[in-house]
C-alpha cells in the first residue's frame, strides 16, 4: 500500500518527465542525446531511491 507522499512524489515524477520529454521533442535532434543523458540518470536515480538501493 503506498503513502499519500509517496503517491505524490510518483505524480510528480510523472509529470516532470512528460514535461522534459516535451522539452526534448522541441529541441534539435543533435541535442537530443545529452537530454536523454540527464533524463535517464534523473530516473535510475528516481528508481534506486524507491527500492532503497
Amino acid at each position: 500500500m503506498t503513502t499519500p507522499s509517496v503517491e505524490s512524489f510518483n505524480e510528480n515524477l510523472v509529470e516532470e518527465v512528460r514535461n522534459e520529454l516535451v522539452e526534448i521533442d522541441a529541441m534539435e535532434v543533435k541535442d537530443h542525446a545529452q537530454r536523454y543523458e540527464q533524463l535517464h540518470q534523473q530516473l535510475s536515480h528516481a528508481l534506486s531511491s524507491i527500492d532503497g538501493l
